[in-house]
Protein backbone atom coordinates (compact mmCIF):
# COMPACT_ATOMS: atom_id res chain seq x y z
CA UNK A 1 0.00 0.00 0.00
CA UNK A 2 1.47 3.47 -1.05
CA UNK A 3 2.17 5.63 1.54
CA UNK A 4 -0.29 7.41 3.61
CA UNK A 5 -2.83 5.12 2.02
CA UNK A 6 -5.85 3.85 4.18
CA UNK A 7 -5.55 6.49 6.96
CA UNK A 8 -8.47 7.69 8.50
CA UNK A 9 -8.45 10.89 10.28
CA UNK A 10 -10.80 12.47 12.81
CA UNK A 11 -8.53 15.07 13.93
CA UNK A 12 -6.36 17.82 12.06
CA UNK A 13 -3.30 16.32 10.08
CA UNK A 14 -0.19 16.51 12.78
CA UNK A 15 3.69 15.77 11.93
CA UNK A 16 3.07 12.25 13.95
CA UNK A 17 0.62 11.14 11.31
CA UNK A 18 2.75 12.51 7.98
CA UNK A 19 5.61 10.55 10.33
CA UNK A 20 3.75 7.43 10.37
CA UNK A 21 2.12 7.55 7.16
CA UNK A 22 5.80 7.84 5.38
CA UNK A 23 7.66 5.33 8.32
CA UNK A 24 10.37 7.71 9.27
CA UNK A 25 10.12 9.91 12.57
CA UNK A 26 8.79 12.48 14.09
CA UNK A 27 12.19 15.16 13.81
CA UNK A 28 12.73 14.15 10.41
CA UNK A 29 9.58 15.09 9.26
CA UNK A 30 9.72 18.57 11.57
CA UNK A 31 13.17 19.27 9.96
CA UNK A 32 11.99 18.85 6.46
CA UNK A 33 8.96 20.90 6.94
CA UNK A 34 11.74 23.70 8.34
CA UNK A 35 14.32 23.10 4.92
CA UNK A 36 16.54 22.22 7.16
CA UNK A 37 19.86 21.45 5.01
CA UNK A 38 20.63 18.12 7.24
CA UNK A 39 17.22 16.42 5.56
CA UNK A 40 17.89 15.24 1.82
CA UNK A 41 15.67 17.14 -0.87
CA UNK A 42 14.39 13.66 -1.75
CA UNK A 43 13.23 13.39 1.72
CA UNK A 44 11.90 17.12 1.83
CA UNK A 45 9.91 16.95 -1.45
CA UNK A 46 8.26 13.61 0.16
CA UNK A 47 6.98 14.99 3.51
CA UNK A 48 5.95 18.14 1.69
CA UNK A 49 4.10 16.24 -0.45
CA UNK A 50 2.23 13.84 2.44
CA UNK A 51 2.02 16.78 4.21
CA UNK A 52 -0.49 18.36 1.13
CA UNK A 53 -2.17 15.22 0.85
CA UNK A 54 -3.35 14.74 4.43
CA UNK A 55 -4.05 18.95 4.82
CA UNK A 56 -1.09 19.21 7.50
CA UNK A 57 -1.60 22.80 9.22
CA UNK A 58 1.12 23.99 11.20
CA UNK A 59 -0.81 24.37 14.87
CA UNK A 60 -0.61 28.27 14.85
CA UNK A 61 -0.68 28.42 18.78
CA UNK A 62 2.27 26.27 19.20
CA UNK A 63 4.00 28.29 16.77
CA UNK A 64 2.56 31.76 18.21
CA UNK A 65 4.12 30.35 21.44
CA UNK A 66 8.29 29.88 20.08
CA UNK A 67 8.28 32.77 18.10
CA UNK A 68 6.58 34.88 20.87
CA UNK A 69 4.14 36.29 17.86
CA UNK A 70 0.38 35.34 16.60
CA UNK A 71 0.63 37.34 13.70
CA UNK A 72 -2.86 38.67 14.21
CA UNK A 73 -4.25 41.67 15.02
CA UNK A 74 -7.04 42.74 16.69
CA UNK A 75 -9.36 45.32 15.90
CA UNK A 76 -12.18 46.97 18.29
CA UNK A 77 -14.86 48.61 16.03
CA UNK A 78 -17.92 50.19 17.48
CA UNK A 79 -20.51 48.41 14.80
CA UNK A 80 -19.61 45.56 12.21
CA UNK A 81 -23.11 46.73 10.31
CA UNK A 82 -22.57 50.33 9.83
CA UNK A 83 -20.93 50.90 6.52
CA UNK A 84 -18.14 52.93 7.77
CA UNK A 85 -16.36 50.50 9.89
CA UNK A 86 -17.40 47.26 7.54
CA UNK A 87 -15.64 49.32 4.39
CA UNK A 88 -12.71 50.04 7.03
CA UNK A 89 -12.47 46.43 7.99
CA UNK A 90 -12.60 45.57 4.27
CA UNK A 91 -9.30 47.56 4.06
CA UNK A 92 -7.50 46.26 7.18
CA UNK A 93 -7.98 42.46 5.97
CA UNK A 94 -7.32 43.46 2.35
CA UNK A 95 -3.40 44.52 3.83
CA UNK A 96 -3.60 42.78 6.61
CA UNK A 97 -3.83 39.24 4.92
CA UNK A 98 -1.31 40.66 1.89
CA UNK A 99 1.57 40.80 4.99
CA UNK A 100 0.40 37.55 6.54
CA UNK A 101 -1.45 38.33 9.11
CA UNK A 102 -5.10 37.43 10.50
CA UNK A 103 -7.37 39.86 11.22
CA UNK A 104 -9.64 39.39 14.68
CA UNK A 105 -12.32 41.42 14.68
CA UNK A 106 -14.66 42.63 18.02
CA UNK A 107 -17.77 44.61 18.54
CA UNK A 108 -18.20 47.02 21.40
CA UNK A 109 -22.02 47.60 20.54
CA UNK A 110 -21.26 51.21 21.45
CA UNK A 111 -20.55 50.02 24.89
CA UNK A 112 -17.44 51.09 27.21
CA UNK A 113 -18.27 47.57 29.04
CA UNK A 114 -17.75 45.25 26.19
CA UNK A 115 -14.83 47.39 25.12
CA UNK A 116 -12.91 46.36 28.01
CA UNK A 117 -14.46 43.10 27.57
CA UNK A 118 -13.11 42.66 23.93
CA UNK A 119 -9.62 44.33 25.00
CA UNK A 120 -9.26 41.84 27.69
CA UNK A 121 -10.12 38.64 25.04
CA UNK A 122 -7.62 40.41 22.61
CA UNK A 123 -5.04 40.13 25.66
CA UNK A 124 -5.86 36.61 26.18
CA UNK A 125 -5.68 35.90 22.25
CA UNK A 126 -1.85 37.28 21.97
CA UNK A 127 -2.57 39.50 19.44
CA UNK A 128 0.46 41.40 17.97
CA UNK A 129 -1.44 44.47 17.67
CA UNK A 130 -4.58 46.62 17.46
CA UNK A 131 -6.47 48.60 15.82
CA UNK A 132 -9.84 50.47 18.01
CA UNK A 133 -12.36 53.22 17.08
CA UNK A 134 -13.54 53.95 20.57
CA UNK A 135 -17.34 53.41 21.37
CA UNK A 136 -19.37 56.41 21.46
CA UNK A 137 -19.99 55.70 25.68
CA UNK A 138 -16.61 55.12 26.76
CA UNK A 139 -15.15 57.52 29.53
CA UNK A 140 -12.80 55.61 31.23
CA UNK A 141 -9.97 54.49 29.33
CA UNK A 142 -7.92 51.99 31.75
CA UNK A 143 -8.88 49.35 29.36
CA UNK A 144 -7.03 50.44 26.51
CA UNK A 145 -4.27 51.19 29.01
CA UNK A 146 -4.39 47.25 29.71
CA UNK A 147 -2.07 46.94 25.42
CA UNK A 148 0.49 49.58 25.88
CA UNK A 149 1.34 48.17 29.88
CA UNK A 150 1.56 44.89 27.69
CA UNK A 151 3.84 46.01 25.00
CA UNK A 152 0.88 45.65 22.43
CA UNK A 153 1.28 48.37 19.73
CA UNK A 154 -2.12 50.20 19.42
CA UNK A 155 -3.36 52.21 16.26
CA UNK A 156 -6.62 54.38 16.67
CA UNK A 157 -8.61 55.13 13.93
CA UNK A 158 -11.73 57.83 12.92
CA UNK A 159 -12.19 58.37 17.00
CA UNK A 160 -9.36 58.35 18.78
CA UNK A 161 -8.67 58.32 22.49
CA UNK A 162 -7.66 61.71 23.88
CA UNK A 163 -5.64 60.95 26.77
CA UNK A 164 -3.52 57.61 25.01
CA UNK A 165 -1.13 59.23 22.40
CA UNK A 166 -0.21 56.68 19.56
CA UNK A 167 -0.58 56.34 15.78
CA UNK A 168 -3.95 57.64 14.70
CA UNK A 169 -5.53 58.09 11.30
CA UNK A 170 -8.52 60.16 11.13
CA UNK A 171 -10.68 62.22 8.57
CA UNK A 172 -10.19 65.70 8.80
CA UNK A 173 -13.78 66.20 10.55
CA UNK A 174 -13.06 70.04 10.93
CA UNK A 175 -12.72 70.23 7.15
CA UNK A 176 -15.72 68.11 6.54
CA UNK A 177 -18.03 70.12 8.94
CA UNK A 178 -16.44 73.06 7.09
CA UNK A 179 -17.41 71.79 3.16
CA UNK A 180 -20.49 70.82 4.46
CA UNK A 181 -22.14 73.83 5.61
CA UNK A 182 -20.21 76.01 3.36
CA UNK A 183 -21.87 74.38 0.68
CA UNK A 184 -25.53 74.95 2.37
CA UNK A 185 -24.68 78.74 3.30
CA UNK A 186 -23.93 79.02 -0.62
CA UNK A 187 -27.03 77.06 -1.31
CA UNK A 188 -28.73 80.13 0.43
CA UNK A 189 -29.19 78.72 3.60
CA UNK A 190 -28.76 81.26 6.55
CA UNK A 191 -30.63 78.92 9.56
CA UNK A 192 -28.32 76.02 9.32
CA UNK A 193 -29.10 73.53 12.22
CA UNK A 194 -26.36 70.91 13.18
CA UNK A 195 -27.62 67.54 14.49
CA UNK A 196 -24.55 66.58 16.28
CA UNK A 197 -22.80 63.69 18.14
CA UNK A 198 -21.76 63.57 22.03
CA UNK A 199 -18.68 66.24 21.99
CA UNK A 200 -16.76 63.75 24.37
CA UNK A 201 -16.38 62.16 20.89
CA UNK A 202 -13.48 63.85 18.90
CA UNK A 203 -15.43 63.25 15.71
CA UNK A 204 -18.26 65.13 17.32
CA UNK A 205 -16.07 68.12 18.16
CA UNK A 206 -14.47 68.89 14.85
CA UNK A 207 -17.49 68.23 12.51
CA UNK A 208 -19.32 70.82 15.32
CA UNK A 209 -16.37 73.05 15.13
CA UNK A 210 -16.13 72.99 11.13
CA UNK A 211 -19.78 74.17 11.19
CA UNK A 212 -19.43 77.08 13.48
CA UNK A 213 -16.17 78.24 11.12
CA UNK A 214 -18.35 78.18 8.50
CA UNK A 215 -20.90 79.94 10.07
CA UNK A 216 -18.58 83.07 11.16
CA UNK A 217 -16.87 83.12 8.14
CA UNK A 218 -20.00 83.62 6.01
CA UNK A 219 -20.96 86.61 9.04
CA UNK A 220 -23.63 83.86 10.09
CA UNK A 221 -24.43 83.54 14.10
CA UNK A 222 -23.65 80.62 16.21
CA UNK A 223 -26.86 80.12 17.91
CA UNK A 224 -26.04 77.47 20.24
CA UNK A 225 -29.83 76.56 20.04
CA UNK A 226 -29.55 75.27 16.52
CA UNK A 227 -27.32 72.81 17.69
CA UNK A 228 -29.05 69.71 19.48
CA UNK A 229 -27.74 66.31 20.16
CA UNK A 230 -29.05 64.01 17.56
CA UNK A 231 -26.52 61.46 16.35
CA UNK A 232 -29.01 58.12 15.31
CA UNK A 233 -31.92 57.97 12.78
CA UNK A 234 -33.86 56.55 15.28
CA UNK A 235 -33.50 60.20 17.38
CA UNK A 236 -33.89 61.89 14.15
CA UNK A 237 -37.62 60.94 13.61
CA UNK A 238 -38.23 61.32 16.94
CA UNK A 239 -36.94 65.37 17.22
CA UNK A 240 -37.14 66.77 14.21
CA UNK A 241 -40.60 68.12 14.15
CA UNK A 242 -40.69 69.30 17.50
CA UNK A 243 -37.12 70.98 16.75
CA UNK A 244 -38.47 72.68 13.50
CA UNK A 245 -42.01 73.63 15.19
CA UNK A 246 -39.62 75.51 17.91
CA UNK A 247 -37.30 76.90 15.19
CA UNK A 248 -39.58 77.43 11.46
CA UNK A 249 -37.30 79.72 10.76
CA UNK A 250 -34.71 76.58 9.81
CA UNK A 251 -33.95 76.20 6.10
CA UNK A 252 -30.84 74.12 6.08
CA UNK A 253 -29.47 70.78 8.30
CA UNK A 254 -26.20 69.88 8.75
CA UNK A 255 -26.49 66.29 10.46
CA UNK A 256 -23.19 64.63 12.22
CA UNK A 257 -24.01 61.33 10.19
CA UNK A 258 -25.75 60.11 6.91
CA UNK A 259 -28.40 58.02 9.01
CA UNK A 260 -29.31 60.80 11.31
CA UNK A 261 -29.27 63.00 7.65
CA UNK A 262 -31.90 60.34 6.73
CA UNK A 263 -34.19 60.04 9.48
CA UNK A 264 -34.31 64.13 9.59
CA UNK A 265 -35.29 64.06 5.92
CA UNK A 266 -38.24 61.66 6.69
CA UNK A 267 -39.57 63.64 9.68
CA UNK A 268 -39.38 66.74 7.05
CA UNK A 269 -41.28 64.87 4.67
CA UNK A 270 -44.59 63.63 6.94
CA UNK A 271 -44.40 67.53 7.93
CA UNK A 272 -45.45 67.84 4.20
CA UNK A 273 -42.16 70.29 3.88
CA UNK A 274 -40.21 69.44 0.62
CA UNK A 275 -36.64 68.99 0.55
CA UNK A 276 -34.00 71.18 -0.87
CA UNK A 277 -36.64 73.55 -1.43
CA UNK A 278 -37.94 74.41 1.94
CA UNK A 279 -35.34 72.75 4.22
CA UNK A 280 -31.57 71.47 2.73
CA UNK A 281 -30.33 68.46 4.22
CA UNK A 282 -26.59 67.01 4.42
CA UNK A 283 -24.88 64.18 6.75
CA UNK A 284 -21.33 62.79 6.68
CA UNK A 285 -20.41 59.49 5.84
CA UNK A 286 -21.47 58.52 2.13
CA UNK A 287 -22.64 55.08 2.84
CA UNK A 288 -24.91 53.09 0.42
CA UNK A 289 -28.29 54.50 1.81
CA UNK A 290 -27.12 58.13 1.00
CA UNK A 291 -27.87 56.94 -2.80
CA UNK A 292 -30.79 55.11 -2.00
CA UNK A 293 -33.05 57.70 -0.16
CA UNK A 294 -35.83 60.11 -1.16
CA UNK A 295 -34.11 62.96 -2.44
CA UNK A 296 -30.44 61.40 -2.48
CA UNK A 297 -28.65 62.72 0.10
CA UNK A 298 -25.43 65.36 -0.03
CA UNK A 299 -22.55 63.94 2.40
CA UNK A 300 -18.88 64.08 2.56
CA UNK A 301 -17.22 60.79 1.43
CA UNK A 302 -15.55 59.36 4.53
CA UNK A 303 -12.71 56.44 3.19
CA UNK A 304 -13.50 54.30 5.28
CA UNK A 305 -11.20 51.47 3.22
CA UNK A 306 -8.44 54.20 2.52
CA UNK A 307 -8.35 54.57 6.74
CA UNK A 308 -8.59 50.80 7.40
CA UNK A 309 -5.64 50.54 4.96
CA UNK A 310 -3.33 53.44 6.58
CA UNK A 311 -4.24 52.14 9.48
CA UNK A 312 -2.53 48.65 9.56
CA UNK A 313 0.08 49.82 7.63
CA UNK A 314 0.70 51.71 10.66
CA UNK A 315 0.24 49.16 13.43
CA UNK A 316 2.26 46.32 11.18
CA UNK A 317 4.97 49.00 10.77
CA UNK A 318 5.16 49.20 14.84
CA UNK A 319 4.95 45.50 15.03
CA UNK A 320 7.91 45.00 13.07
CA UNK A 321 9.80 47.90 14.76
CA UNK A 322 9.04 46.65 17.85
CA UNK A 323 10.86 43.30 16.57
CA UNK A 324 13.90 44.64 15.06
CA UNK A 325 14.65 47.31 17.41
CA UNK A 326 15.62 46.74 20.63
CA UNK A 327 14.18 47.70 23.51
CA UNK A 328 17.02 48.60 24.94
CA UNK A 329 17.81 51.45 22.86
CA UNK A 330 14.86 53.96 24.01
CA UNK A 331 15.74 55.53 26.92
CA UNK A 332 14.09 55.17 30.60
CA UNK A 333 11.90 57.77 30.04
CA UNK A 334 10.68 57.04 26.84
CA UNK A 335 9.47 53.39 28.32
CA UNK A 336 8.22 55.07 31.01
CA UNK A 337 5.83 57.16 29.17
CA UNK A 338 4.49 54.55 26.59
CA UNK A 339 3.75 52.62 29.53
CA UNK A 340 1.39 55.57 30.32
CA UNK A 341 0.34 56.29 27.26
CA UNK A 342 2.49 59.53 26.69
CA UNK A 343 4.69 58.92 23.37
CA UNK A 344 7.41 61.51 22.92
CA UNK A 345 6.84 60.48 18.86
CA UNK A 346 3.69 59.32 17.68
CA UNK A 347 1.77 60.02 13.54
CA UNK A 348 -1.06 60.98 13.07
CA UNK A 349 -2.60 60.36 9.42
CA UNK A 350 -5.22 63.01 8.59
CA UNK A 351 -7.25 61.83 5.53
CA UNK A 352 -9.00 64.50 3.28
CA UNK A 353 -12.31 64.76 2.90
CA UNK A 354 -14.18 65.05 -0.22
CA UNK A 355 -17.73 66.48 -0.47
CA UNK A 356 -20.57 64.78 -2.66
CA UNK A 357 -23.29 66.46 -3.31
CA UNK A 358 -26.42 65.45 -4.61
CA UNK A 359 -30.41 66.13 -4.34
CA UNK A 360 -30.86 67.08 -1.15
CA UNK A 361 -29.16 70.25 -1.01
CA UNK A 362 -29.47 71.43 -4.87
CA UNK A 363 -32.17 74.50 -4.65
CA UNK A 364 -33.36 76.35 -7.00
CA UNK A 365 -30.95 79.07 -8.55
CA UNK A 366 -33.35 81.73 -7.59
CA UNK A 367 -32.45 81.05 -4.01
CA UNK A 368 -29.05 80.30 -3.94
CA UNK A 369 -26.78 83.44 -3.27
CA UNK A 370 -23.54 83.62 -4.84
CA UNK A 371 -20.76 85.20 -2.10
Amino acid sequence: MPPGEGIMKSHPATIKDIAKALGISVSTVSRALKDHPDISEKTRLMVKEMAEKLQYKPNALALSLRSNRSNTIGVIVPEIVHHFFSTVISGIEDYAYERGYNVMVCQSNELQEREAINAQALISHRVDGVLISVAKTTQDFSHLHMFLNQGIPVVFFDRVCPEIYVDRVIIDDELGGFLVTEHLIKCGCRHIAHFAAPQNLLIAQGRRAGYERALLQYNLPVRQEMIILCDTYERALEKTGAFLEEHPETDGIFAVNDSTAIGAMQAIQKMGRKIPSDIAVAGFGDGPNALICTPTLTTVEQKGYEIGMESVELLIRKIEEKENTALATESTEEKDAAKKGVRAKFETKVIIPNLIVRESTMRFPAVAQTF
